[in-house]
């Protein structure tokens, strides 16, 4: 018997696999803005307002902030009944005007389409997690293989790995926990340059050049503390191990 309905809005690269693996325990419903003939999870076309699906337990949204992204987080506050749990997918670059350490307690004072997303939705919601994820890696996304650039300033790096991500949602879905803000942050902060250089070894790519050097370091005590979690990656040097 799957205990409990969660609806995720973007199953793509972060919210399929996560669909995959919260469909063992629950009845997961996929968002979808074309009719699809994927077969591997219960896709809704374009759920209405008074669709089921803005009536599960846990809402999570896992979008890009492209295509009107403001107006779409609108919508979904809109939408999501009152009992709904919200869990939405932000961003680390939250804090791009820092360059020390900063944790969930830094105030961020710099406009940014990141931080009015938040601001927005925590106006509009009251049971509602941001979870502010780092650099999304693992599988097919390798650091220094998937950019376009060859030129990068060094710095310490603010990575998480993908597993990392869904196993944090799988334990949070577990808690009594309704709102909060976390930092999605792998514990250890190599050098850019280090974590570059290791890979263009192991998968034969050219290495950049680096200059400069950036210091900041995005923090993720909350999390671990709250959860009790201990990372499948803490070190991004072996993300691709």
């Amino acid at each position: 018997m799957k205990s409990s309905k969660i609806s995720i809005i973007g199953c793509g690269w972060l919210g399929k696999p996560l669909a995959k693996s919260l469909s063992k325990e629950h009845h997961i419903l996929c968002y979808s803005r074309k009719e699809t003939s994927d077969a591997s999870l219960n896709y809704i076309y374009k759920p209405d307002a008074n669709s089921d699906f803005y009536k599960s337990k846990i809402i999570i949204i896992a979008i890009n902030t492209k295509d009107g992204y403001l107006n779409t987080l609108r919508d979904i506050a809109a939408n999501a009944s009152k009992a709904s749990t919200i869990i939405m997918m932000s961003s680390i670059s939250v804090y791009r005007e820092f360059d020390k350490e900063v944790d969930e307690n830094t105030t961020i004072t710099k406009a940014g389409l990141q931080k009015e997303a938040e601001e927005l939705m925590q106006s509009l919601r009251e049971n509602l997690i941001i979870l502010r994820l780092g650099g999304l890696m693992g599988d097919d996304r390798i650091s220094g293989k998937w950019k376009s650039t060859s030129t990068f300033s060094d710095g310490y790096v603010n990575y998480v790995h993908r597993d990392d991500v869904i196993e944090i949602v799988k334990k949070l879905i577990k808690t009594d926990i309704q709102n909060g803000i976390y930092n999605i942050v792998a514990p250890l902060h190599p050098l850019r340059s280090q974590v570059h250089q290791k890979n263009s070894q192991k998968f034969g790519f050219e290495l950049g050049t680096f200059k400069n050097m950036t210091y900041r370091k995005v923090v993720s005590d909350a999390i671990i503390k709250e959860l009790d979690y201990t990372f499948i990656y803490p070190n991004p040097l072996n993300f691709w191990d």
